[in-house]
C-alpha cells in the first residue's frame, strides 16, 4: 500500500470509527459521496448521504459500541480512487454478541477531498 493510500484510508478510518463510537449518522453519512451505494448487515442497498444516515439512524442504540479495523489493504487505483479491504470487530459491549465482517470500501476523490462511494460489508465466515 502506497504512504498516500495508507495516510488516506488511516484517516477515514479514524473518523469512521469515531463516528460510529457514538453513533452519529452526520457525521458517519459525511464521509460517504453524494454517490455511494451502501450494503451494510442487511440486506437493503442504501443510496447516497441521506441513504447511509438513514442506515445508521436505524441501528440499535447500543450504549457503547466500538469497532476495530484489523488487516486493512488498500491499493491506489488512479489519482482518484483507493480500494480498501479490512475486517471489522464490533464490540457491543454485552449487549449482543460481537460481529465481525469482512468490509471494503471504493474511495473516490469528489470536490477535493476523500469520500467512500462503494461500502460492502459480507460475512467472515464462509457462505459455502
Amino acid at each position: 500500500m502506497s504512504s498516500e493510500a495508507d495516510n488516506i484510508v488511516s484517516a477515514i478510518i479514524a473518523k469512521w470509527c469515531a463516528g460510529f463510537a457514538r453513533l452519529d449518522a452526520g457525521a458517519l453519512s459525511s464521509l460517504y459521496s453524494r454517490s455511494a451505494f451502501f450494503f451494510g448487515s442487511n440486506p437493503t442497498l442504501y443510496r447516497g448521504r441521506d441513504g447511509v444516515a438513514d442506515y445508521f439512524n436505524g441501528l440499535p442504540r447500543w450504549r457503547k459500541p466500538s469497532a476495530a479495523f484489523s488487516e486493512v489493504s488498500a491499493a491506489q487505483a488512479g489519482p482518484d480512487l483507493i480500494n480498501m479491504g479490512a475486517t471489522i470487530s464490533f464490540d457491543l459491549a454485552g449487549e449482543r454478541p460481537d460481529l465481525v465482517v469482512k468490509m471494503s470500501w471504493v474511495i473516490i476523490r469528489e470536490d477535493g477531498d476523500w469520500k467512500i462511494v462503494n461500502h460492502h460489508a459480507s460475512s467472515k465466515e464462509p457462505l459455502i
